[in-house]
């Protein structure tokens, strides 16, 4: 690699890992400080906050790589002009694709590293916080199992559990549940047992009754059970999924999808197609917008006032990009061809961004001067 393109790529590198840090810990803060409100509501412990902050990682570097490299790109293209050195290498007879070639490098490696994520990590670690959130509810589960006292696994909900016997069996229950307005259900049985369903766990009562109060009219109702099934996770648990979605499959699974996977993430044929079709193309993203960051400035030529303008042209042009990348996936994912859309992010950026590097490489017109 010739000594420029080496000295380029470097300051790319350096200057990107130091944006993507900052923008990390931006957004992973941001991120946390939900997540820690949330899991402190329920009673979970640091370790379990941190367990589930570090599976958010994968997800938000993936999201800060395309905008760390263009910012790199930006303040690397700035800094060469207004230090002069990209000039003296226009002055040597470098055109601006010349100039651009090592930028592409640094864009393709970024490139590899977002593929990485997409492809592999990021799957893995949703799959991993779905599966920790489910273990979870079984825990939250285990908090109301105290005789003897009253808890409330959820607001308007109160439960108490007179004995537990050794069997693990739940004696001379009480269940009073008010989340409806206008209604209040109190549940009572002699024995009930706890059991994993397909959406958290659920309560199962036998030899009891439902007494169910309209407080507009102030009847009551009773019904007598012999067994009765109560679902407890739309109380103890905000989500909980044991089927798999697209976005928690690796792709290389997703290239060959059967028809036990078409069932699981009950997604269609094409929407497979899209998924793995923009997995591909999402990664060359921070390629195309690091070579319009680095294009953009070299529009204009010196000026004392900086090169403000073909900053913040640079910015619109990214955000143009996003603009297109963030809508494909509503006509794609519907679409028999929609996969082709995948790719018209990506592709708009780089065709912009040749297209400015060709414009800055054009002959000037030069002004005569007067005698």
């Amino acid at each position: 690699m010739p000594r420029f393109d080496r000295y380029l790529v470097a300051q790319l590198m350096a200057h990107f890992g130091f944006f993507a840090l900052v923008l990390v810990g931006v957004y992973w803060i941001n991120r946390a400080v939900i997540l820690f409100d949330q899991l402190m509501s329920d009673g979970q412990t640091a370790l379990v906050f941190i367990e589930f902050s570090l599976l958010t990682l994968p997800n938000v570097i993936k999201l800060v790589m395309p905008i760390a490299a263009f910012v790199a790109s930006v303040y690397v293209a700035n800094k060469l002009i207004s230090e002069s050195e990209l000039v003296v290498m226009q002055a040597t007879g470098f055109s601006p694709f010349r100039m651009a070639r090592p930028v592409l490098l640094f864009g393709l490696m970024v490139m590899l590293m977002m593929a990485a994520l997409v492809n592999y990590l990021v799957p893995l670690s949703r799959m991993a916080t779905v599966a920790e959130r489910a273990t979870l509810s079984e825990n939250i589960t285990s908090r109301f199992l105290t005789d003897g006292q009253f808890t409330h696994p959820g607001k308007n909900v109160t439960f108490y559990i007179n004995e537990i016997d050794a069997t693990g069996q739940l004696r001379d229950l009480y269940l009073q549940d008010d989340r409806r307005e206008g209604e209040s259900m109190t549940y009572t049985a002699r024995r009930a047992l706890f059991v994993r369903g397909d959406n958290g766990p659920k309560l199962i009562m036998f030899d009891g009754m439902v007494q169910t109060l309209d407080r507009k009219t102030l009847r009551m109702s009773v019904t007598r059970f012999a067994d009765f099934t109560y679902d407890l996770g739309a109380l103890l648990v905000r989500s909980v999924a044991h089927k798999r979605g697209l976005t928690e499959i690796t792709t290389g699974e997703l290239l060959w999808p059967g028809s036990d996977l078409l069932a699981e993430t009950g997604s269609t044929p094409a929407e497979i197609t899209y998924e793995v079709n923009s997995r591909i193309a999402e990664p060359f993203l921070a390629t195309a917008v690091a070579l319009i960051g680095f294009a953009a400035l070299l529009l204009g030529g010196f000026s004392r006032m900086g090169l403000w303008r073909q900053i913040g042209f640079a910015v619109v042009l990214l955000v143009i990009v996003q603009g297109i990348v963030t809508v494909a996936p509503q006509a794609g994912a519907t679409m028999p061809q929609g996969w082709i859309l995948a790719y018209v992010g990506p592709g708009v950026g780089l065709v912009i961004a040749a297209a400015m590097l060709w414009w800055a490489g054009r002959p000037r017109a030069v002004r005569p001067v007067a005698a």
